[in-house]
């Protein structure tokens, strides 16, 4: 299975998300900055996969979508 194969990481401060381009500035709607919504598969420190949602919603970043490019 898939067990210990999957790593789930947090952003707190947002400095990973700035650093490769995916920081969202929504200061204008009240909310700060963030990060935009994405979805990324990395093997062996390499990107395989970057899927970023260009729309409401986690057509591209969801669970359904990343699981069949595993």
């Amino acid at each position: 299975g898939g067990e210990g194969k999957i790593l789930y990481l947090a952003d707190g401060s947002g400095d990973f998300a700035k650093s490769v381009g995916l920081d969202n500035d929504l200061s204008a709607a009240g909310m700060g900055l963030r990060s935009k919504r994405f979805s990324m598969i990395v093997d062996d420190g390499k990107v395989t996969a970057l899927n970023v949602e260009t729309k409401p919603g986690v057509d591209e970043s969801g669970a359904a979508h990343i699981l069949g490019q595993l």
